[in-house]
């Protein structure tokens, strides 16, 4: 008995034309993309292109705009597979009508287009406005290392440095001795720099040289800072009083610390001889003190003199592929990368990036607040509705939190030893004592109930957003190379989120 089955029918004539508004469900991502771009003003994106010229006509820029930002929101970055994608995938098909854009015309308009790209994001926030997403009584603020298109492994020292540069510059030399200077083959192809930059010794030369001038900019701060610290180290020795705080790592700054430490021990051994004298009336001549602590201060100067000539300064480094990464330390391991932070509100809407080339949180508080308040005032929103800011220990300083702005609660110590410490010492009430330092008023208020239970939202704010862009999207690095292009990709991921944050929202208030 012959079996019976639906089979497909793959020669079958359509009789009418084929519409795209049935190839997806009318509440598909793809339609709300394209609503979207659609609100948008992209007018930033249209001054690359003149009304008419020369040559093929440019792909529309708000199609190239929805089609990067259903990308992103699927989780695929890569040129090549957006292209494929637009030949094979439906979505990907129906968002273009059918065109197919190269991979080299996508990654061109990322390019050309990064900085109107970037000023999209604040558009995405009206847009969450209007739909009543953008709470801002409760907001909470955090990093997390991405890493850069570079190896850890191609960080190099100044010295290596300069020895490629001048086999280059002599390689270069050479070669315009040697042969006539060729006509630019990148001559009406603008765009395509960024490819030459990459493989031609020129290119090579100018990064060389950014990593070069990287490397001179911080040896000439870490120098200004040991001055500063050395001045202040030998004024209190002057006053006999000793530096306190951990003893630097750094073989010249022990030294320097030594240094100071012995003169401000003389100084108070002398100052105790000259009371011994005075209280004994007797008039004689001082000599030099060697009492225990002078003794003790004289070897540890002998130990660093000693440790400064075994163990030379580490030099400094950089990277040669990507100049402005840094290295960065995570959980589990060191990577190439950069600090990227971002403030989340309730419903997990971002509202105000950045990414910084500093490994530590502590210094990035103030300017995270600064472009959270620009960031809403270009989106039309009183940064006055801000109740309470929650950020994690990295950010805690006597300076972060005296400083003016909202209210907030920073943790002064690890999560898991701030709960600790609350089951160990107990509950408070009240208001902090007058008395207490800014420090101690914040681990009282983090020890009431009411200030513990608002801290407590902090994980839940901004940990999913994290692990959304980094395990969901994939997106646990940088596609470009550069601090500039990091940052704007760091600000339409999110805008991506979002907008797809909109999304959701949009779709439970229909079912």
């Amino acid at each position: 008995m012959a079996h019976r089955y639906l089979t497909p029918a793959r020669d079958q004539q359509f009789l009418l034309p084929v519409s795209m508004r049935e190839w997806l469900d009318e509440g598909h991502l793809a339609w709300f993309v394209i609503d979207v771009v659609a609100q948008l003003d992209c007018s930033q994106l249209h001054k690359r292109h003149p009304n008419d010229g020369p040559g093929r006509p440019a792909y529309d820029p708000e199609m190239m705009c929805a089609l990067l930002i259903y990308e992103y929101a699927s989780g695929v970055r890569s040129s090549r597979r957006i292209e494929a994608a637009c030949r094979t995938d439906a979505a990907f098909r129906v968002i273009c009508g059918g065109l197919v854009p190269d991979h080299a015309t996508i990654a061109r308009f990322i390019v050309n287009q990064e900085q109107a790209l970037e000023k999209l994001f604040v558009q995405g926030l009206r847009l969450c406005h209007a739909a009543g997403l953008l709470d801002l009584s409760v907001l909470a603020l955090d990093g997390t290392k991405m890493a850069a298109d570079a190896a850890l492994d191609q960080n190099r020292s100044a010295e290596w440095i300069r020895r490629q540069i001048q086999a280059l510059m002599a390689e270069t030399v050479t070669s315009e001795q040697v042969e006539a200077p060729a006509p630019n083959p990148l001559e009406g192809f603008e765009g395509l720099e960024p490819v030459a930059e990459i493989s031609t010794p020129s290119g090579r030369l100018a990064r060389l040289k950014a990593a070069l001038a990287v490397i001179e900019a911080q040896e000439a701060k870490h120098k200004a800072e040991a001055q500063t610290k050395a001045k202040a180290a030998f004024e209190e020795a002057e006053q006999g009083r000793k530096l306190r705080g951990r003893k630097p790592n750094d073989p010249a700054a022990r030294l320097a610390r030594a240094q100071a430490d012995l003169a401000a021990a003389r100084q108070r051994a002398t100052a105790k001889q000259a009371r011994r004298q005075a209280s004994n009336g007797r008039e004689q001549q001082l000599e030099d003190p060697a009492d225990d602590a002078v003794k003790e201060a004289e070897a540890q100067l002998a130990a660093a003199h000693k440790a400064a000539a075994e163990q030379p300064a580490k030099p400094s480094q950089a990277n040669i592929t990507d100049p402005d990464s840094r290295i960065m330390k995570t959980q589990k391991s060191w990577l190439q990368g950069y600090n990227a932070q971002a403030i989340v509100n309730k419903h997990q809407i971002v509202l105000a990036t950045t990414v910084s080339q500093d490994a530590n949180d502590l210094e990035l508080y103030q300017p995270m607040l600064d472009e959270l308040k620009q960031t809403l005032a270009d989106a039309g929103i009183p940064a006055e509705l801000i109740e309470l800011m929650l950020a994690d220990a990295g950010y805690c300083s006597e300076e972060n939190l005296t400083a003016p702005g909202p209210d907030r609660l920073i943790a002064t110590q690890k999560d898991h030893k701030q709960r600790r410490a609350a089951r160990e010492l107990g509950t408070t009430t009240g208001p902090p004592p007058e008395d207490a330092t800014p420090l101690e008023a914040m681990e009282h208020r983090l020890r009431t109930t009411d200030g513990a239970a608002a801290y407590a939202h902090r994980g839940h704010l901004i940990e999913p957003v994290f692990g959304d862009r980094k395990e969901n999207r994939g997106y646990r690095a940088f596609r470009r190379r550069g601090l500039s292009a990091a940052t704007s990709e760091w600000a339409f991921m999110h805008l991506v989120g979002n907008l797809t944050k909109l999304y959701r929202h949009q779709r439970g208030a229909c079912a």
